[in-house]
């Protein structure tokens, strides 16, 4: 069973979803992410998202795009992110999961990568502009090191992909809340509790929801069809707006507590 998996274990326990954080990995610095890490715990993550930042992102919003530009322009890499995880993994003690794009691993060379993410204490990969069909090389890299391999379902797939993303997914699958990139929304999509709920049965793995969530009352709705409920442009947002300032660290940890409360 591996950290991913018993996590989600756990949470069926407890009968409640996961609830699971994203920040971009350098964002401002690394030393102050270093710290909103830990926040993000101290707050109740169960499992938390790393972005390795890329130059030309197609899954990312406004947001998330800025937070990978300042990321890059302060010296982040994905041997940097690695490093990153691999000082924190421990005092963390929740699994990571790397939100990638493909071109890092490809530039970095797909074995090496595995052996480093293994090394450095990554638990799971979400490469998002990488198509199960595609991964043939990426997912056994991934297992021989036993890192999980996560794949995305979105309300547009249909029954070819979704059986081909269960059959690659180990961990969880992902399953984005709407079409279109990452990015805070007003309303989550009317028909979106109906088609998780649908994926929700079709897929043996636990399935966890994301794009565009950012209150506790989405949060609340969204564990109800969900095994897991995840925030990013959100608390993205919080560092954009605040970074530089002392109390940084607590206003993540204050809204990742509240937004996890709602699953309790």
């Amino acid at each position: 069973m591996s950290e991913i998996h018993a996590v989600f274990e756990r949470c069926r326990e407890e009968r409640r979803a996961a609830f699971i954080p994203y920040l971009t990995g350098g964002d401002p610095d690394f030393a102050t992410c270093g710290r909103l890490l830990e926040a993000l715990v101290a707050g109740g993550a169960d499992i938390i998202e790393i972005g390795v930042p890329f130059s030309d992102p197609i899954a990312d919003g406004p947001v998330n795009q800025r937070a990978a530009a300042r990321a890059l322009a302060g010296g982040a890499s994905l041997s940097a992110v690695l490093d990153l995880v691999a000082r924190y993994r421990d005092r963390l003690g929740v699994p990571i999961v790397l939100f990638t794009y493909f071109n890092p691993l490809l530039a970095a060379g797909i074995d090496r990568f595995a052996e480093r993410a293994q090394a450095s204490g990554v638990d799971g990969v979400l490469c998002v502009d990488l198509p199960p069909d595609e991964a043939g090389e990426l997912i056994p890299a991934l297992r021989a090191r036993d890192i999980d391999t996560i794949f995305l379902l979105a309300p547009t797939s249909d029954r070819k992909r979704l059986r081909r993303v269960v059959e690659s997914s180990t961990g969880f699958i992902y399953y984005v809340s709407r079409t279109g990139v990452t990015g805070a929304r007003g309303e989550l999509p009317r028909a979106l509790i109906k088609e998780a709920k649908r994926a929700r049965r079709k897929v043996p793995l636990p399935l966890a929801v994301g794009f565009g969530i950012h209150s506790p009352a989405q949060v609340r709705a969204i564990a109800r069809v969900a095994d897991g409920v995840v925030v990013g442009s959100h608390l993205v947002r919080i560092v954009e707006e605040h970074a530089g300032e002392p109390e940084l660290a607590e206003l993540i940890e204050s809204e990742v507590r509240e937004l996890a409360s709602a699953l309790r």
